[in-house]
Order: C-alpha cells, then structure tokens, then sequence
C-alpha cells in the first residue's frame, strides 16, 4: 500500500462495501452564517464516504469543531472542547466502539493549527476554511494512520469546484456563500488573516447551485460572503458580474422568490446595487450594513475607510430607493482610546439611523490585530457601561420597530412548527419572527398574515382567507 491519496469516490466504495452501516458525523458551529454555510458543505463532502450527521458528540465516528476566531476567547472554548472530546474519544476506543476521528476546522484552525496540534493530540486533523474539499483524503490518510493533518493552504476556488453539486437542505431557506475573503483590514478583525484575500465565486457556479437548492422546495436565499457586497465574479457573458446583477440574474431562477445577503461594507455599497433594491421585488426590504462606531476618530483608529456623514448619506440614499427598507448594523464599545464623547457620538447615529435591530459588543483584543496593541484601553467597567446604555437604546428601537407592523398585512414565509399546537413560524420580508397559530400545514409557503402585535423579538399574526402563493 503507497500513501498516494485515493480519490473520494473510489475511497466511498471502499467504505460502502467495508462499512454497511452509516457512520456517524457530529459537527459543532460557532460563530457566524458563513459557518453554518461550511458545516452544510463539510457533510455534504463527507455523505459519499457514508457518513450520516448525529445530533451529539457521544459515540460519534468523526467529529468536528468548525471554529470562529472573532469572538472572546474563541481558542479557549475550543481547547475547554477538546479535553471533552479526548475523553469521549479514549471511552469510545475502551469500549470497543471502534475510533473516533477529531477534527478543528475554520478560522481558529486557520490562525493556530500547529498550536492546535502541539497542545491536544487527540486533534486527528487540522482543515482551515479553503481545505475542506480536502476532508475525504485527509480522513482517508487519518484512516491509515500516515500523511499530512493539516490543510490549511488559502484556494477557494479548488474548495468550491471540489464540492458535490447537490446540497442538502432542510426547509425552504438557504445559505448560498456568494464571495469569501476580505481586504478591509479593519485593525480589530482577524478575518483577512483566517480567511484570505476577498474573492467572488462565478456566477455560472452559483446559479447552478441556486438551481438545485430550488429543486429542493428551498424559496429564499440568503447570500453569504466576509465583504458580499463587494462582489465581482465572472458572470457567463464573461465580464465582471456586480452583486446587484447576480441578484437580478438569481431572481429569475424558478422557485426562488426571496433574496437577502449579508454581511456588507458601507464603502462596497454601490449604486446599482441601491437601485435594485428599487427596481427587484425579490431582494428583501432588510439591510445589515455594519458601521462600528459613530466617531469619525475611532472609526479612522478601525481603519474603516469610512465616516459618519457617509454612512449616514448611504442610508438616506438606501431609504429614497426603499423607503420601508429595515436596517441592521454592527457596533462596538470601549476601542482603545474611545472617549465619552466618542461614544456619544455613536448613541447620536443610532437615534438618526434608527434600527430594526443590530448586534453589539464590548471590544476585546485579538492577538495579531493592530488594535491589539494599541494605546488607551478603555477600563472593562466603562466599556459594559456604555455597551448596556447602547443596548438600551438599540432595544427600545427593535421593539418600536415590530410595534408599527401591527395591522399591516406581511407575505410570511413559514419555515418551521411552532412549540404549541398547529403553530407555524415563519419569517416577514424584514426578517423577523412570526408566530402563527394553525398555519402548520403551510410550511414551504409565502402567505399573507395580518399582523396581531409587535413583541420585543417577534411578531404575532393570524392567517387571511387569500390562497397561498
């Protein structure tokens, strides 16, 4: 037997006549949309080599951590995880469960893979977020106990032209990742370091997978990317595609009624992507357009390019095209060197903006980012101060926003069951929760609600007697 690596679907034969039975994958995502995205893919690269996901760890023949580095102290939760895993690992092999393969994939693998390795050697494999096509043959070495345990090498266009064609889905929505990467090099994030410089996927290959996600009852895509709307793929006429006209092209794939995309840049907002919001009733009237801060001085110190009167300016210029457009942001409190002034600032855009909801946190440093070592951190009891009166205020508008869709009448999407009875919940064009009672039987199905109230986190309606589209 030579080490040469053998291909996937000679491998899944081996393994169909070896192994009868499924083997079970139990895969656990942190962090972002774009994870959740990979995790779908890494099954479905693993499904022809007779893997089967399972819905916890105990027992399981493989297993993967598919990690985020953007949250605080994302390695420590990994490694915490792993000591669990080893133990599990160690029982499965004293009982005669046969072995358990380990895996670390995503940002943090990327950032540390040979510390991963050094630190918990029951770590099988080490896949950063450009190798996990390469799964099949490092499983299958893994499984012979020889070759190379990491992949960690940046080729996002191997990584998409390796996957099977056919995904697998559940519900009528879907993550599609659009463009990977990032050049923004904002001095807070690790991203173009774990995830490699921005690049767009050809919008041949992404209407195709549209196609096959379509075929699945899915009706709403949401496209993914670090930078999605700095999209500029080759488009099949053979010049460079813009994010808003691979959303005009996506929108004339049968089945596919509904289009978002997330996470976007205020400088990539350009303006044929603002008029499609005009001019295409399948993009969503929903935005997530993060800005960080309010201050012009510490939105310089994150390298964002940006200032407060454009961001402002763009939202102004988005709500002229969609005036009933619902916007999202990104904040965070206690950058090195923010002042109490600095931190007004941004309350004063958040009451000029005023958001649908958002995410906010308190700043925390990342090693190997410039703002790491940075002059002037903000003491840990001033920045939670500040984040909880930014908390208030971004709630009390979340929840005035829900509050004004009471009596219209939204298209809801239903997408799953609801905890009690016939209760069926499904999402409104603004992406919000709706809660409906006996409405079960219309999973998959756009339908006209009235809307009831307007609570903190979702809404409350009731179905009208018009036929479901």
């Amino acid at each position: 037997m030579t080490d040469t690596l053998v291909p996937a679907t000679e491998r899944a034969a081996e393994l169909a006549v070896a192994s009868p039975e499924p083997k079970r994958l139990f895969i656990k995502t942190y962090g972002c949309q774009m994870n959740v995205y990979d995790s779908e893919r890494m099954a479905d690269v693993l499904r022809p080599l007779g893997y089967a996901t399972t819905d916890a760890p105990e027992g399981a023949d493989f297993v993967i951590l598919n990690t985020c580095h953007i949250r605080e102290k994302a390695a420590e939760k990994v490694y915490s995880e792993l000591g669990k895993l080893k133990l599990m690992k160690q029982d499965k092999a004293a009982s005669g469960g046969g072995a358990m393969t380990i895996a670390v994939a995503g940002c943090v693998a990327q950032a540390e893979g040979e510390e991963i390795m050094r630190r918990q050697p029951a770590v099988d494999l080490v896949v950063g977020p450009q190798a996990y096509h390469q799964l099949p043959e490092l499983l299958t070495r893994t499984a012979r106990a020889r070759g190379e345990r990491i992949g960690a090498d940046f080729a996002p266009n191997a990584k998409f032209d390796a996957m099977p064609e056919v995904r697998g889905v559940n519900g009528p929505t879907a993550f599609l990742t659009v463009q990977e990467g990032c050049d923004k090099f904002c001095t807070f994030c690790v991203v173009p370091y774990t995830r490699g410089a921005e690049w767009s996927r050809p919008a041949a290959d992404i209407l195709a997978e549209a196609r096959g996600l379509a075929a699945q009852g899915v009706r709403e895509l949401t496209l993914l990317g670090q930078n999605v709307n700095a999209y500029d793929g080759p488009g099949p006429d053979g010049e460079v595609w813009s994010l808003a006209q691979l959303t005009t092209a996506l929108a004339t794939v049968p089945g596919i009624d509904r289009i978002r995309y997330t996470t976007s840049h205020p400088n990539d907002m350009a303006d044929d992507l603002i008029a499609a919001h005009a001019h295409n009733p399948a993009l969503m009237p929903y935005l997530h357009l993060p800005v960080q801060s309010g201050s012009d001085r510490i939105l310089r110190l994150m390298n964002r390019k940006h200032g407060r009167a454009k961001y402002i300016e763009l939202i102004v210029r988005i709500r002229e095209a969609r005036p009933d457009m619902a916007i999202s942001g990104d904040f965070i409190v206690g950058f090195p060197g923010e002042t109490d002034r600095d931190f007004e600032d941004t309350m004063d855009l958040v009451r000029q903006v005023q958001y649908a909801s958002a995410f906010s946190f308190m700043y925390s440093p990342r090693p190997g980012t410039p703002a790491s070592t940075m002059a002037a951190p903000v003491p840990a009891e001033v920045a939670l101060k500040r984040l909880h009166a930014l908390q208030a205020l971004l709630l009390e508008q979340q929840a005035a926003f829900n509050a004004t869709q009471a009596g219209r009448t939204l298209d809801v999407l239903f997408e799953k069951k609801g905890r009690h009875g016939r209760q069926a919940i499904g999402r409104s064009p603004y992406l919000q929760s709706v809660h409906v009672e006996d409405a079960d039987h219309l999973i998959g199905q756009i339908v006209p609600v009235q809307i009831a109230s307007g609570e903190q986190n979702s809404l409350t309606g009731r179905l009208l007697q018009q036929k479901a589209a």
